[in-house]
């Protein structure tokens, strides 16, 4: 999956809101966005894209990456944007901040890089607002593991 997992939104709702996971790793995001899609259920699943690495395929974070691909899932609703740690974190609070590379509606989201991608696009893909896919991504924290 090295760019987008495309699809509708359940039960013919509005545009759906997309989800870009950006990871220092491409083949870490490329993973767990092929992971938060099969765990939506396919069919009408939100787009998700994968902002990994580098552009020449190395470990790092890229600006150039995280834009494409927001402008690639973007349908108008909103893009939620997780992120997996350290220069991510602030590659993409620089890109909102700047506010004229990424889609209007696009947001950094505080929420666990793998459950937090679950949970987003799983409540993308069911019709919800970036509200509630927001608010989704980040009750991740809680998931209890024992």
């Amino acid at each position: 999956m090295s760019a987008e997992t495309t699809g509708g939104v359940a039960g013919g709702r509005g545009a759906p809101v997309g989800v870009v996971l950006v990871s220092h790793s491409g083949p870490v995001a490329e993973s767990v966005a092929a992971m938060a899609a099969g765990l939506a259920g396919g069919g009408d699943t939100a787009p998700v894209a994968a902002a990994g690495g580098t552009p020449d395929g190395g470990l790092g974070t890229s600006a150039e990456l995280i834009v494409k691909a927001a402008r690639t899932v973007d349908r108008g609703a909103g893009v939620a944007i997780l992120v997996d740690l350290g220069s991510a974190v602030l590659t993409v609070k620089s890109l909102v901040a700047e506010g004229d590379e990424l889609p209007a509606g696009a947001r950094l989201v505080d929420a666990p890089f793998v459950e937090g991608a679950v949970a987003a696009v799983v409540t993308a893909s069911s019709g919800a607002d970036l509200d509630a896919v927001a608010a989704a991504a980040g009750e991740a924290y809680g998931y209890r593991k024992e």
